[in-house]
């Protein structure tokens, strides 16, 4: 009896034990069930969740404006205008986009500041010259005063714009100014005085027309886009401008001489502006903005034109042209020859009712 009894314990508990065993193994199977649907919702999960993206400014938020310039694209003033966009964008984080139409190929170069005006680009560079008469108390900075660089002449006139204020240019929003360095005679023969000069057929434009005329030369008005081909021609017999045009217009390989006439050296206002109505409807933390960079700018410009010029000679001489200083003497001639050319300028300036003379005092300190 005791046997049979300890084996139906033994039995009793080899039972309990698979059940037991069973128990556990279905909790097990249920825990791992469980485990895997969790593992695979939060797969899910991350699946679902989307990646973070870079921060972009939706395409219906960005202010696309157009940009009108008549220098060719490749030309310095044209990189720095770009560049000049490209620092608007960056610092707008993108809110600001520049299109450029380089080459005169949305208005051309005398039609560019009315273009802006009128709305048919929203940003234009060109040179006050080519609408003579149009901005009469800003053609002073013009007239031959000796300038020594195309770094000084670019502060000069922003600090004597910056003073008067002139109401001609009150129609758009002037961004900034800039200058060439000192005009100089470019020629196909040689000029080494006054009596050379006399009756040569002279590229010209603006105030640097007078400034031929009074040097005894004949001006023919032409904007650089044409003045290359006419040279080539001989439909003109030389050209005014600064040694720049010798490399940034390839009109180094049409003339063979430049003549140093510094005393006379005047320079070429060129404008930077922007149409009233878009700039008075930019938000006021981008108009901020543009007016930081366009300072900077200015001194970019400085830079680039004395460069330029320096590029130019280098290039016009590597061709095998001639530089050709003037005597002491004769450069005291020039200068004598164009002063009549100033007190004009004043005199007319004051029939007009306009500071003339304060104008021309001014921009003279300043050049000192």
């Amino acid at each position: 009896m005791q046997g049979k009894a300890r084996r139906e314990k033994e039995i009793f508990r080899r039972d309990n034990v698979s059940k037991n065993i069973f128990i556990v193994l279905r909790l097990l199977l249920v825990v791992v069930v469980i485990s895997v649907a969790l593992v695979g919702a939060v797969a899910c999960d991350k699946k679902a969740e989307p990646k973070a993206q870079p921060t972009t400014v939706p395409s219906a938020e960005v202010i696309e404006l157009s940009y009108s310039n008549f220098f060719p694209p490749t030309h310095a003033c044209s990189i720095a205008a770009e560049e000049w966009g490209k620092e608007v964008e960056e610092r707008t984080g993108g809110r600001v986009k520049i299109n450029f139409y380089h080459g005169g190929t949305l208005t051309p170069a005398p039609q560019v500041y009315d273009g802006v005006v009128k709305d048919i680009s929203d940003i234009g560079m060109s040179c006050l010259a080519y609408t003579r008469g149009r901005f009469p108390l800003m053609e002073g900075a013009d007239l031959p005063l000796g300038y020594a660089s195309g770094s000084q002449a670019t502060w000069a006139v922003n600090e004597v714009y910056k003073k008067f204020q002139p109401d001609e240019l009150a129609d758009a929003k002037v961004l900034y100014l800039h200058a060439h360095g000192p005009g100089l005679l470019h020629t196909k023969k040689p000029v080494r005085t006054l009596e050379d000069l006399k009756g040569m057929k002279i590229r010209s434009t603006g105030l640097a027309a007078k400034i031929v005329e009074a040097l005894g030369g004949i001006p023919v008005a032409m904007p650089q886009g044409e003045t290359y081909e006419a040279l080539q021609k001989g439909t003109v017999d030389g050209t005014l401008g600064p040694m720049e045009v010798l490399k940034g217009w390839k009109q180094g390989e049409v003339v063979k001489y430049t003549t140093e006439c510094y005393s006379v050296g005047y320079t070429t206002t060129f404008f930077v502006v922007m149409n009233l109505d878009k700039w008075n409807s930019l938000p006021a933390d981008i108009q901020d903005i543009i007016a930081d960079v366009d300072e900077e700018w200015i001194a970019v410009y400085q830079e680039v034109w004395d460069a330029a010029d320096i590029a130019g000679r280098e290039f016009s001489e590597g061709l095998g042209n001639e530089v050709i200083p003037l005597s002491e003497e004769e450069s005291v001639r020039w200068s004598e020859m164009v002063k009549p050319l100033l007190d004009d300028y004043v005199d007319e300036r004051e029939s007009e009712g306009l500071q003339g003379e304060a104008f021309l005092s001014e921009l003279q300190s300043i050049l000192k």
